[in-house]
């Protein structure tokens, strides 16, 4: 489960920003969300690669 405790802390994190961004206009805020948006992408990636070798694994044990 810490995956999915990283990926629930880089969205907690986010929301800040997106106020910042949206409510009062803050550009570096959309600069620090595009980053995250990045790392949850990459972080995606990865749990769905790691999610894929323990289904096969299963299926081959």
């Amino acid at each position: 489960m810490s995956r999915y405790s990283e990926l629930k802390s880089i969205v907690d994190d986010l929301e800040s920003d997106f106020t910042k961004f949206h409510d009062k206009n803050v550009d570096a805020a959309g600069a620090r969300i595009r980053r995250a948006m990045l790392d949850l992408r990459n972080l995606a990636n990865v749990i769905r690669k790691e999610v894929q070798e323990e289904r096969n694994s299963r299926k081959s044990g």
